[in-house]
């Protein structure tokens, strides 16, 4: 099992930048891919970024341009997701989440709080 905390979320003005971290601890030596979520409220979580451990990234259109997914260390246990020229509508809890090649980890952290005020 993996245990994850997202850290770095906070209150800050429509245009401004935010970096999150993720720190993964337990049996992460199966990780093939890291990722980040969100969810704003009462709406579904959903997929933000993804990272393969080989570096390829992808991103979802609407954050594509604005954030930025990287690795803290090589043993994929240390993710960041940099997120410039925020707008209100990235309001959300942020959580991290990984995969192995069975799928992904059920457990969630608690997931840090991004506020964008306009």
């Amino acid at each position: 099992q993996v245990q994850f905390v997202e850290s770095g979320g906070g209150l800050v003005q429509a245009g401004g930048s935010l970096k999150l971290s993720c720190a993964a601890s337990g049996s992460t030596t199966s990780i093939i891919s890291m990722h980040w979520y969100r969810q704003a409220p009462g709406k579904e979580r959903e997929l933000v970024a993804s990272m393969h451990v080989s570096g390829n990234t992808n991103y979802q259109d609407p954050v594509k341009g604005r954030f930025t997914i990287s690795r803290g260390n090589p043993r994929n246990t240390v993710w960041y997701l940099q997120m410039n020229s925020l707008i209100p509508e990235d309001t959300a809890v942020y959580y991290c989440n990984a995969r192995t090649a069975w799928g992904q980890y059920k457990n969630w952290g608690q997931g840090t709080q991004v506020t964008v005020s306009s």
